[in-house]
């Protein structure tokens, strides 16, 4: 799955980085701006500033209690963080159906595997290697 396109945070430069620059550098990957041009470009009027910015937030608050519980914080409470990030995304699925599709979905999952080695965990412990968002995800 996305796991080989995270490995990015397994590598030298990764380690150079502390446990929060290594959480706050997943967010080059967001694919939210990408969505709004895929909006004007094509007509998908799913992907309004509203919805991007709903996204957003899930996981800017997910970034930010990953942060506060720390490199060292318990494991349970990080993926606890994880599960509650991903049924709010179910929840904004099923409020704007169609808003994680195919494309969408790769990119969450790649997101939110990047996200997840950078809090110190390994997306290939989670769902038979599959990520933790499989766990919990419906999209």
């Amino acid at each position: 799955m996305a796991f080989e396109k995270a490995e990015f945070l397994n590598t030298p430069e990764k380690d150079k980085l502390s446990y929060i620059e290594a959480l706050i550098a997943t967010k080059q990957y967001y694919p939210f701006e990408k969505w709004r041009e895929k909006s004007s470009k094509y007509g998908l009027l799913q992907y309004t500033e509203d919805n991007c910015t709903a996204a957003k937030n899930i996981f800017d608050t997910l970034l930010e209690k990953l942060i506060k519980t720390g490199e060292n914080g318990e494991i349970k409470k990080k993926e606890k963080y994880f599960e509650i990030a991903v049924l709010a995304l179910n929840e904004l699925n099923d409020v704007e159906q169609g808003l994680i599709e195919t494309g969408e979905r790769e990119d969450l999952c790649e997101l939110i595997d990047k996200i997840t080695i950078a809090a110190g965990l390994n997306p290939k412990n989670y769902a038979k290697g599959e990520g933790i968002a499989d766990l919990w995800r419906e999209w």
